[in-house]
């Protein structure tokens, strides 16, 4: 059974939503839970309302037969699949095609879609909506519709009646305005579900709302029509080394944003995972080699400036060749200030954080530099979101990629490189370098040793 919650654009309260249901269903299903495109924060709600891993779909990291098979994988033992959507259903890369949309990943896995609409101030035009929506692309099973933010019974009966008598479409439930239900927003999104102790409190508040508002006896109806994924499957990612190996993972309430396919290709080359906290911990585990993800560390730089003894292990780990890969927030860590808050210290620049976001999209980098993770010449998709900047006055080191979409860190170019540390504001997924995780681990046991 699976089922896409998809929005008509932005503002129509799909994470709310979504993960309402998600918490409502889990009374009585055990409830797979998946995103479309690259969000690390919606899905960190999702798995708190589910108690099982959220993981990502996305059509501009992962060819068809990849989304089946993470699909397939993540729905082992599981009962239903409930998969937020991203943006509108048919928003992708760019203005024609299905790349990196909610309509690509409804298609790859045949899943009907329940769709959200603002209703605010609608009610014929809701049909006019739901007509287009179904229109566009006549592939995409449009099952059922949500409306959100309808003013009251009256008006949410008005618009039921329109929508259904016009398009032939089911009208699940419609959601009271109620400012109680929101959530504080930062500048990433929601607010990650880690740094946030009363997150459960929102979760339960919005099944309740969801209870009482959706007929979610239907919405299992429409998801078990889903047929069934016969066709070809490909594997994420790809194994390439067979001696054990250890690798820190910077995991905490600074820390969180990572894709769990990257984690378990590790794992499938042989890793052993030890989790540690450069905010909480004193000492670096045991390792061979560090991969420091997304996250908030500038809102932390002075608590991380602080454990001196943990900057100091990083900073030797470093110095004795050993490598260590950073994303995004990593990447700011790694640097020699996060404002006038010292950090790391491996590169001598400065990290920022500015009022405005300073890239936003999927990326395209072609590999200029042999690194730890990847070869000279191949190229690979990633995606970019930060507010912060880093701050070069003169490049020591030329860049491990050119950016060839999208904007990258200093001059169209990512990935600083220092002896064997790797720093990029480009996440990447396995999908996108199914041999990032047989490069880290072999780099790892032949350089850690």
């Amino acid at each position: 059974m699976r089922i896409i919650l998809a929005g008509t654009g932005s503002a129509v309260g799909k994470t709310t939503i979504s993960t309402g249901i998600m918490k409502a269903l889990s009374e009585k299903y055990n409830v797979q839970p998946f995103k479309v495109g690259p969000d690390y924060i919606d899905p960190s709600y999702h798995t708190l309302a589910t108690g099982n891993t959220s993981r990502n779909l996305d059509s501009f990291f992962m060819k068809k037969g990849q989304i089946r098979d993470s699909y397939l994988k993540a729905m082992d033992k599981k009962d239903i699949a409930v998969i937020e959507g991203v943006r509108g259903l048919y928003e992708g890369i760019d203005s024609i095609n299905d790349i990196g949309s909610t309509a690509s990943v409804a298609k790859a896995l045949k899943a009907p879609v329940i769709l959200i609409i603002n209703s605010r101030s609608l009610v014929k035009s809701a049909a006019a909506l739901v007509l287009g929506f179904k229109a566009l692309d006549p592939e995409i099973n449009i099952a059922g519709v949500i409306l959100n933010k309808v003013k009251n019974k009256a008006h949410f009966e008005k618009t039921k009646r329109s929508i259904e008598e016009i398009t032939k479409t089911e009208v699940i439930g419609g959601i009271i305005r109620d400012e109680s239900i929101s959530i504080e927003q930062r500048h990433l999104g929601l607010v990650p579900a880690r740094e946030r102790e009363n997150s459960l409190k929102f979760i339960d508040l919005w099944s309740d709302v969801i209870k009482n508002s959706i007929d979610l006896d239907r919405l299992v109806e429409i998801a078990n029509t889903a047929p069934k994924i016969t066709s070809e499957i490909i594997p994420i990612w790809n194994k390439g080394n067979r001696q054990p190996v250890k690798i820190a993972v910077a995991y905490d309430e600074v820390f969180n944003f990572y894709y769990k396919e990257n984690l378990e290709s590790l794992e499938a080359n042989n890793a052993k995972i030890q989790y540690f906290s450069p905010l909480n911990d004193e000492d670096l585990p045991d390792a061979d080699g560090l991969y420091i993800g997304g996250g908030y560390p500038e809102l932390f730089s002075k608590e991380l400036s602080q454990n001196k003894s943990m900057l100091t292990q990083i900073k030797e780990f470093h110095l004795e060749n050993r490598p260590i890969f950073a994303e995004c927030g990593g990447l700011m860590y790694l640097m020699n200030s996060i404002h006038d808050d010292r950090q790391v210290g491996i590169y001598p620049y400065k990290s920022v954080l500015t009022d405005r976001v300073q890239a936003l999209k999927y990326t395209i980098a072609e590999v200029t530099q042999d690194n730890i993770i990847s070869k000279k010449g191949e190229t690979f998709n990633g995606h970019e979101f930060h507010y912060s900047k880093v701050i070069v006055n003169e490049l020591k080191n030329p860049l491990a990629f050119k950016i060839t979409r999208g904007k990258g860190s200093y001059n169209l170019q990512d990935g600083f490189i220092e002896k064997n540390t790797l720093a990029s504001y480009v996440h990447t997924h396995v999908a996108a370098m199914p041999d990032f995780a047989a490069n880290f681990t072999t780099s790892a046991k032949e350089l850690g040793d």
